[in-house]
């Protein structure tokens, strides 16, 4: 159908390669790529950007904050080695963190100084590769987002695709496949002293438990130049589509497919997934790739819902178990802590989280978790005050009526059940607003206005 061809309908534009990385933009026709990276104030440009990060150390235990007396004394023999082609990476530091969904992602964290010349070479390449990329990529790019995807989603629902092709692709760092992806990135890059720098960055060891295992697939997650990487290989997959007319939008290596009916949507899966195992060797996972109404597949933390003909945007479940799973760590009423730290904890990583989160159009999740925050409180204050007297002490001081105080003093129910109605009228909403405890739905309402 023609509803089926891409119409990216007003997405943004990648941004010139100039301004992509601040990095001077090297021709690919030479093979000097690498006295590009070595350029002076793209050198200065990837060390503020990796002292900007702050990131934690690697095998080597350099800290991002001893990184400049490092480069003093051993610059000179890497810049040399990486001229030479003569460089070997050190091995990266794996670290196993939680996923949200369960079990754990193995992290590789590389030295700071692999850091360094990764940024140094991200720089020079972005402007190289990124302008070739598709316009309905979004992720990891300069001048893109996961709120440009998510609107490019609605945007294609609008137009009548309300099914969905929802891709997942199993593993998808741990197979990347470098014989593929080093072709891919060879198609426009000649310096050979680059291209194995690259390769050896990919096929450097990882370090877990005092072990170092080499690897031959997979890239890293936790370098400055995997996204990049992960784009040059998946920018066949998105140039396929493409030529297939269909509509689609792809944030790493999260990609959802527009179609109008089930049976093209299982057609699309089917021969999708072959072209992905036979021309990229990564294979989907059937059990969370699926074929479904716009509806019931979330994307990237948000859902999609249709009212009165038009779609709009809601805060997935997921999303809504993972912040509250946060929350009730900031809000352990065990946890040791003056009330007033632990309130700006709490404060920090709210206005972090609504500043992605901010993009929902329907507020009311937001006015369920300020409530349910402030009964968090309301139990931690509750625990404080362990003895009876001391809670009499503390209901007087704040106006409770006396034979009020004592019948909540000598209450026999525990912190939970009391924050729920008694102590709500005590304390209100108005004394969490004086001890500076922050309304979502308020930072919400700011965020909103400086978007308009």
């Amino acid at each position: 159908m023609a509803t089926d061809r891409v119409k990216p309908g007003g997405s943004s534009q990648a941004p010139s390669p100039s301004s992509a990385s601040g990095a001077p933009t090297p021709d690919v026709t030479t093979h000097g790529l690498m006295e590009a990276v070595l350029d002076e104030h793209n050198l200065k440009l990837a060390l503020q950007r990796v002292r900007a990060n702050n990131g934690a150390p690697g095998v080597d235990g350099v800290a991002t904050g001893d990184f400049v007396d490092y480069l003093r004394a051993h610059w000179p023999t890497i810049r040399t080695q990486l001229r030479e082609g003569t460089y070997v990476p050190q091995p990266i530091r794996g670290v196993e963190i939680p996923k949200p969904t369960g079990g754990v992602r193995m992290l590789g964290i590389p030295t700071v100084v692999d850091r360094f010349i990764q940024q140094a070479v991200l720089q020079v390449l972005t402007p190289i590769f990124d302008p070739q990329f598709s316009d309905l990529s979004f992720g990891f790019r300069p001048g893109r987002s996961a709120h440009q995807a998510v609107r490019q989603v609605r945007r294609f629902a609008q137009q009548g695709a309300e099914w969905v092709v929802d891709l997942d692709l199993e593993k998808f760092f741990d197979r990347i496949n470098h014989d593929i992806l080093m072709a891919r990135v060879a198609r426009r890059v000649q310096d050979p002293a680059v291209l194995r720098l690259i390769r050896r960055y990919l096929q450097a060891g990882l370090m877990f438990h005092g072990v170092s295992t080499p690897r031959t697939l997979g890239a890293a997650q936790g370098g400055p130049l995997s996204p990049l990487l992960a784009n040059v290989l998946l920018d066949d997959l998105d140039k396929e589509l493409e030529r297939r007319g269909l509509a689609f939008v792809r944030y790493a290596d999260d990609a959802m497919i527009f179609v109008h009916s089930r049976r093209a949507g299982e057609r699309v899966l089917a021969s999708v997934t072959r072209f992905l195992d036979r021309t990229l060797h990564l294979p989907v996972n059937p059990l969370k790739s699926a074929v479904d109404r716009l509806i019931r597949r979330p994307y990237l933390g948000f859902k999609f819902l249709k009212h009165r003909g038009q779609y709009r945007i809601g805060l997935s479940r997921e999303s809504v178990r993972r912040v509250k799973r946060r929350l009730r760590e900031l809000t352990d009423r065990h946890a040791p802590g003056r009330m007033e730290a632990r309130i700006q904890q709490l404060n920090r990583y709210l206005a972090g989280w609504i500043g992605y989160f901010a993009l929902v159009d329907t507020p009311t999740p937001l006015r369920d978790l300020d409530k349910w925050i402030r009964h968090r409180f309301r139990a931690m204050v509750w625990s404080r005050w362990k003895k009876p007297r001391t809670r009499l002490r503390e209901l007087r001081a704040l106006g409770v009526q006396e034979w009020h105080a004592w019948e909540l003093a000598m209450s026999r129910k525990g912190p939970w059940r009391i924050a729920t109605g008694p102590l709500n009228s005590v304390l209100t909403v108005a004394y969490w607003d004086a001890q500076g405890l922050h309304r979502l739905l308020s930072l919400y309402e700011t965020a909103r206005l400086r978007w308009q």
